[in-house]
């Protein structure tokens, strides 16, 4: 089977987790900090804050943001379902914005006009969080303006996007938002196994995601509301978590962090294999802003209307390929639709892209040979699903 993601792990990755096993620290020790250091510097933010997974990155970053009950989050539908889960964490409310029916990104168009309308309900989100779908940057200059107008924060959910760049400046520097997330789920571009990251030029917010991170629990001297009492003293500030990650995470994160460029490139240069093959067929590539370069975490494509996506899904299955479809609008998901009363339509750019996208293989054990199987496969199926069609 030819998955559709796949993690890239070599002798470095294994010889850094070794290390750890091997010294004395195992959960909180140095690899964490330098795993933080490695990734600002990769994309150009101040600070960052290492947790155990891009779900928990997420949701301190919206109680950083201040995010409560009595406030409303806005997301997009297409996207998994904790880009949305995040704003329930904090006891706020959740709505979605329609997609751009190209991209499959947050439609900056259909943001102003819910936000006119929200702002004449007195009804205007506290924080917004667009998300990168397959790596491809949203239109965040346009985002960013809304945001500065209409006043509300955001949180960039890259989860698919550490490596990629929007109008020359890097996914992660939060060029155009207040906290941006990362995820080290193993089919993302770097892995630490499990893990994710939220960055930020706020110092403030910074120390408010580490406190959360780690039980809302400081030894640092000069947040202590009294006199510390000694090395083993520390202060329970907040009700946190515990969503740290562990420096074993870390050490395979690093590593990984070495190869980030080569990562982007090589998924770049299938893509464009993926582009020239798939021309011939009756589906298009789902492609990335001009003024971006994407990190290409998913090859999603958009197949003609005829086309019967069960079948072609069952059938690359059955020829030992894993193909894929993200995602499911969440607002239909059975516990938005029963708690929320969310009904089909209410997105309807969302649901058509949803209706026509399948996501194709893409990781770095692809070769050339292997995208131009995949496509002939496709285009073989597809072909016989429109014979098959067109004699009933």
């Amino acid at each position: 089977m030819i998955p559709y993601g796949k993690q890239d792990i070599n002798q470095s990755d294994i010889d850094a987790v070794v290390e750890v096993l091997q010294s004395d620290w195992l959960t909180q020790g140095p690899k964490v900090p330098a795993f933080e250091k490695a990734v600002c510097e990769a994309s150009g933010a101040n600070y960052a804050v290492a947790v155990n997974s891009a779900t928990s990155a997420l949701h301190i970053a919206c109680l950083a943001l201040g995010v409560g009950e009595g406030d409303v989050v806005w997301t997009s539908p297409i996207t998994f379902v904790a880009s949305a889960n995040c704003a329930l964490y904090c006891g706020a409310q959740v709505d979605f914005v329609d997609v751009d029916p190209v991209t499959g990104n947050m439609c900056a168009v259909a943001l102003e006009a819910k936000l006119n309308i929200a702002q004449s309900q007195g009804k205007l989100p506290k924080v917004v969080i667009p998300v990168h779908l397959c790596g491809h940057s949203c239109d965040m200059e346009a985002i960013s303006r809304l945001a500065r107008e209409f006043g509300f924060k955001l949180i960039e959910d890259a989860s698919h996007g550490i490596g990629g760049s929007y109008q020359g400046k890097r996914i992660g520097s939060c060029a155009f938002s207040d906290i941006t997330v990362f995820s080290f789920h193993p089919v993302k571009i770097v892995t630490s196994a499990e893990g994710g990251m939220a960055l930020t030029n706020s110092s403030e917010l910074a120390e408010k995601m580490a406190l959360l991170r780690s039980h809302g629990i400081t030894k640092a001297a000069a947040l202590m509301t009294r006199p510390t009492e000694g090395d083993w003293y520390y202060e329970q500030q907040q009700l946190g978590f515990n969503y740290r990650m562990t420096d074993l995470q870390a050490a395979l994160g690093l590593s990984q962090m070495a190869r980030l460029e080569t990562f982007v490139q090589t998924r770049n240069e299938l893509a464009d294999t993926y582009r020239d093959a798939l021309a011939q067929v009756s589906a298009s590539v789902v492609e990335p802003l001009s003024d971006s370069h994407s990190a290409w975490h998913l090859m999603m494509v958009r197949l003609d209307v005829s086309a019967q996506r069960r079948q072609l899904f069952d059938a690359m299955r059955r020829s030992g390929i894993q193909v894929q479809v993200h995602y499911f609008p969440v607002y239909l998901q059975p516990y938005y639709q029963s708690n929320y009363q969310f009904q089909e339509g209410y997105c309807p750019q969302a649901e058509q892209f949803y209706q026509s996208i399948l996501t194709l293989p893409l990781h770095c054990h692809l070769t050339d040979a292997s995208v131009q199987f995949i496509v002939s496969q496709l285009k073989a199926l597809m072909d016989s699903t429109a014979n098959t069609d067109g004699g009933h």
